[in-house]
Parts: C-alpha cells; sequence; structure tokens
C-alpha cells in the first residue's frame, strides 16, 4: 500500500482507535489484576468479561496494528510465519469474543428470571461451570481454528495468481474444495449456534425487563419506578454489549465478502469497514466502566472501602 495523504489520515486515525481500545481495555484488565492480589472474590460475570476483554485486547493487536503500520507505509513487515501466526491469533480471539459474548448474555437471562421460572434450576449450575467453561472454550476455538494457518500466507503481488486474496499486509487462500467448504461450514456452524442462544437470551432479557416495568407501574409510585436496580443496569449494559457485538460480527462478515469479492486492496473497502468492524472491542470496555459507580473504584478498589 503506496504512503499517500489519504492513507497517512487513515493510518492516524486507526493507530488514535486502537490506542483509545487498549486503553480502555488494558483499564479494565488492570481492575481485575488488582481484585486478584487483594484477595477479593470475583462473580461469575467478572470471570467471563475477564476472558473477554483479554480476547479484545489481543483483536486490536492481531487486526489493528497491521493494518495501521501497512496505511503508514511499511511493507512485508510481516513474513509468512508473522502472518499465519498474526491471522491464527486473531481467529482464536474473535471466537473467543464471540463465545464469551453468548455466555455472557445467556448468564444474565438466566440470573435476571424469576424464582418460579424453569431456568432458575440451572442458575447454580452456571454458576459451579462458568471458570472451567471459559477455560475449555480457549482449547475448543484453537483446535477449530487450526487450519488457518495453512491458508494464510505473507502479501503475494503477482496478479497472476488466483484463489489468493491480498489484505495488504497478508494474503488468504479462497478455496473451493470439498474440504475447505465443510471446513468452513463447522466455524459458520459453531458462530451460528452462538449468535442463535445470543438471541435467544436477549430477547428473553428484553421480555422479563418488560414485564418488570409494568409491574412496578403499577405498585410503586412514580419515584420508584424512575430508579433503576442494578439488576435492570446489568442487564441494560449486557444488552448493549450485544446489540454492539452483533453490528461488529455483521460487517465483519460483508468484509469478508467484500475482500473476497474484490480484485485489489481499496482504501475505503479496507478501513471503513475495519473501522466498523473494532467498534466492539473498542466500545466494549467503556460500556463496562460506564457501570462502576465510580472511577476511584475501578483503579482503587480500596479506597471506596475505606
Amino acid at each position: 500500500m503506496k504512503m499517500t495523504p489519504a492513507n497517512l489520515a487513515m493510518g492516524i486515525f486507526l493507530f488514535s482507535q486502537i490506542t483509545v481500545g487498549m486503553l480502555g481495555n488494558s483499564s479494565i484488565l488492570f481492575y481485575y489484576v488488582i481484585l486478584i492480589f487483594t484477595g477479593k472474590h470475583l462473580m461469575p460475570k467478572d470471570l467471563i468479561l475477564e476472558h473477554l476483554t483479554f480476547a479484545n485486547c489481543l483483536s486490536l493487536i492481531t487486526k489493528g496494528i497491521p493494518q495501521t503500520m501497512a496505511h503508514f507505509g511499511f511493507k512485508d513487515f510481516l513474513d509468512d510465519i508473522g502472518c499465519k501466526l498474526i491471522m491464527y491469533v486473531y481467529r482464536v480471539m474473535r471466537g473467543m469474543s464471540l463465545y464469551a459474548m453468548c455466555l455472557l448474555s445467556s448468564f444474565q437471562a438466566i440470573t435476571i428470571s424469576p424464582s418460579n421460572s424453569r431456568w432458575i434450576k440451572f442458575k447454580h449450575r452456571a454458576t459451579k461451570y462458568i471458570g472451567p467453561s471459559c477455560s475449555l472454550s480457549w482449547l475448543v476455538h484453537m483446535l477449530l481454528n487450526i487450519l488457518t494457518p495453512a491458508r494464510v500466507s505473507g502479501p503475494i503481488y503477482n496478479k497472476n495468481v488466483t484463489n489468493w486474496v491480498n489484505y495488504g499486509y497478508c494474503s488468504w487462500f479462497a478455496s473451493s474444495n470439498v474440504t475447505i467448504k465443510l471446513y468452513m461450514f463447522l466455524l459458520c456452524f459453531s458462530d451460528g449456534l452462538c449468535l442463535g442462544l445470543m438471541a435467544c437470551s436477549s430477547v428473553s432479557m428484553v421480555s422479563l425487563l418488560y414485564r418488570h416495568k409494568r409491574q412496578v407501574k403499577h405498585i410503586h409510585s412514580v419515584q420508584h419506578f424512575l430508579k433503576v436496580s442494578p439488576e435492570d443496569r446489568a442487564t441494560q449494559t449486557v444488552l448493549i454489549l450485544v446489540c454492539t457485538f452483533v453490528i461488529s460480527y455483521s460487517v465483519s462478515s460483508i468484509r469478508l465478502v467484500f475482500r473476497t469479492s474484490s480484485k485489489g486492496p481499496t482504501l475505503w473497502g479496507i478501513s471503513v469497514f475495519l473501522f466498523l468492524e473494532t467498534c466492539f472491542p473498542i466500545v466494549c470496555p467503556f460500556v463496562l466502566i460506564s457501570n462502576i459507580k465510580s472511577i476511584s473504584s475501578l483503579f482503587l478498589p480500596c479506597y471506596g472501602k475505606r
């Protein structure tokens, strides 16, 4: 990619965007590190957010930084091994983000379910298996994306080479054989399953919130009705994250189709989609931080105790 004024401006914009996202996610990770070292007991939701934030950090590094360097005019800064490693890590982080959001929305839907609901019996089981489930999911996604390095190579600029899509800093092999189609179907099926569970849990939470508001409106006064309970606030936060993630994931899928059908790298096609694709790991930490009572409780959890 040539160093033009437009590419320079886009590179500066992407670098600023990634810096803001890294600061936000690093703050959340720093917060959980302090909680662990001070002996605080992490709730199951905190365990999910730990994995989600860590996956967001690595997603920004593996997706945003190479593309930003390409805009700044750095050519062939990644060799074949570097491309394979970067793309493999990004695919694993992308899958982990999807799984963590699915787990978070499902757990929150079970948490706010009424005591007479059929889902209440899964509440204690879900609390018990949250930690092992998150740890096991890393291994599952590492195995699911085991074929990714074989489909990635360094940048190929030869126009006569077919079935290779150039991303500016790496190339992706777009084969149409049966094995690759089955492998892609497996990846799409796992992603679709998580998205389906996420959608069901989100609809369930919206329904529960709506019914709860109607009950509160008839029982309490207007002042009590205007107050938002901690459960409702947490549910609204999860719903905001789910909507942001679905938009980001959809844009990522559209970007993949766009790049596969495009014959060459274009500034608009790469950068605009990349900006929308990285919205979730950038917005996510600030949505979580806004749900914390004060900034001092984020960085100095012992301060609020005093």
